[in-house]
């Protein structure tokens, strides 16, 4: 899969500029694809796209198959006619440096249901064809999802096991009769669907013809208030009233000295193996379809995975359970026989998690900042990274080089000083350089670390509920320099 030598950028969509309060398929996408392109970079690797739900966590989707409805490109949409120059003028309040979602959101989700009464009002509308070809074509997910929306709409958002029980549990009578009343509503939701899929599909093939490729992202679990865990109950870890039992986290670690408490519900194993792993199949499938290969999130919860007690003020509590291992990835390397899968095997790592990883070919991940706490035996060092290695100075859950750096204790800095050759001043690009240098086939950079920036530019602070998923970067911080300078060391280091 990631056989020649590489190198991209890790920035999710909701980073790059934009009008509106945060990034989307517009313009400044395109805008960035060329950069890449300039700068001698062939992967643009980005956080789930999915509908992001609770905290606006990427990780954390109301649906594992739809997407982030406030990516759609509003310009876009009045270049159709379905949206006024009007509708087109910001909202006051935005940041151009933080996506701002509690003005964004509101704004662009009223923009899009203008949009919606606009498609459905023009007369002689040929992409309605499109749009119905689409919902045909997604029905198996799409209709579920359309309908959760609806109903949590007109539930005021609150948790499905919640709704009137008719409703949480399904009963066929009560889902037609809702799904009559609420078609308004649910069209509505499948046309942003349709929106997201055809802006998106178009920005990947304008990326492929510049010769750049998307590295997406699948979180291995999704959220309790999702279309997913209300449509398939017997799949996960539920009691009757679809509360969740045991939930998601890892250990104390690294980043927690408590562990991380994610609250995500468990997957009942059992039932998804008497299915064939066919909910999984279909969720890979579709990724697939986006994106030209998938990271998965927390690899090391398919070989066993951290369970605690629903309930539990922290994840100290927890304990480690097996997961399907390879049952699973048999039957997805059945279903798709070239499995472009990366393995997020970072965290608390066994020999069960590198085994299963290697049994199916699988790259791994080496992060850099996590190479200098220790000596010379340091699985993270360059020296002992492998070509089917994908290698990264950090990742979205990292601190930025620079901000690494300031934080880093007296050791660290002198053994990285020493390994790195570097007096700390450009401590960025010289961990940028040694990663690339290295014989991992894949390297990937932080876009804070092209630019530089300090540890308030990081993207999330795991264990931290506040303050996430909200940096953004601008187009006057990127320097002509930086890109030359990223073109030349892919150069350099044969990774054009």
């Amino acid at each position: 899969m990631l056989t020649r030598r590489t190198s991209g950028i890790l920035l999710h969509p909701t980073s790059l500029p934009g009008r509106f309060g945060g990034g989307d398929f517009g313009a400044d996408a395109y805008r960035f694809v060329d950069w890449l392109a300039d700068a001698g970079q062939s992967y643009w690797q980005m956080l789930p796209l999915g509908e992001i739900g609770a905290g606006n966590s990427p990780y954390m989707c109301r649906s594992a198959f739809a997407g982030n409805a406030l990516l759609i490109d509003l310009e876009e949409l009045a270049g159709h006619g379905w949206l006024t120059p009007e509708d087109l003028v910001p909202p006051p309040g935005l940041h151009p440096d933080r996506v701002d979602y509690a003005i964004m959101r509101p704004f662009r989700m009223n923009r899009l249901r203008h949009a919606y009464v606009s498609f459905f009002s023009l007369r002689n509308n040929k992409m309605k064809y499109l749009y119905d070809v689409f919902c045909k074509e997604e029905g198996d997910w799409l209709d579920d999802y359309a309908l959760f929306m609806a109903i949590a709409t007109r539930q005021d958002w609150k948790e499905w096991n919640d709704w009137p029980e008719e409703l949480a549990h399904r009963d066929a009578q009560a889902l037609r009769s809702v799904a009559e009343s609420s078609s308004y509503e649910t069209g509505f939701w499948k046309f942003c669907q349709w929106c997201f899929a055809r802006q998106w599909l178009k920005l990947k093939n304008y990326a492929h013809a510049r010769g750049v490729e998307i590295i997406g992202d699948v979180p291995i679990f999704v959220a309790h208030q999702s279309a997913d865990v209300w449509a398939h109950p017997e799949l996960f870890e539920l009691d009757g009233e679809g509360r969740s039992t045991v939930v998601a986290g890892v250990p104390p670690d690294y980043f927690s000295q408590t562990g991380q408490l994610w609250g995500n519900p468990l997957y009942r194993w059992r039932a998804h193996e008497e299915t064939g792993y066919s909910w999984w199949i279909a969720r890979m499938k579709h990724a697939l379809k986006l994106v030209d290969m998938v990271r998965i999130d927390h690899f090391r919860g398919f070989a066993a995975y951290w369970e605690i007690p629903a309930g539990a003020p922290d994840a100290t509590g927890g304990r480690w359970v097996a997961g399907p291992g390879e049952n699973l990835f048999e039957a997805l390397h059945q279903a798709i026989p070239d499995m472009p899968i990366i393995a997020e095997d970072l965290g608390v790592i066994t020999p069960d998690v590198m085994e299963l990883r290697d049994k199916f070919n699988l790259p791994g991940l080496r992060v850099l900042q996590f190479a200098f706490g220790e000596g010379e035996d340091n699985y993270f060092l360059p020296h002992h990274y492998i070509p089917n290695t994908v290698a990264y100075t950090g990742t979205h859950d990292n601190d930025t080089s620079l901000g690494w750096w300031n934080s880093a204790s007296g050791h660290e800095k002198n053994f990285a000083s020493h390994y790195l050759r570097s007096d700390g001043h450009a401590i960025n690009r010289d961990m940028m350089r040694a990663i690339s240098a290295s014989a991992a086939n894949t390297v990937i950079f932080p876009m804070q670390d092209v630019l530089g920036l300090c540890g308030d530019h990081r993207m999330n602070y795991p264990g931290h509920a506040d303050g996430n998923w909200e940096w953004r970067f601008s187009w006057d911080q990127l320097q002509p320099e930086q890109t030359r300078a990223l073109a030349q060391m892919s150069a350099e280091h044969h990774r054009l």
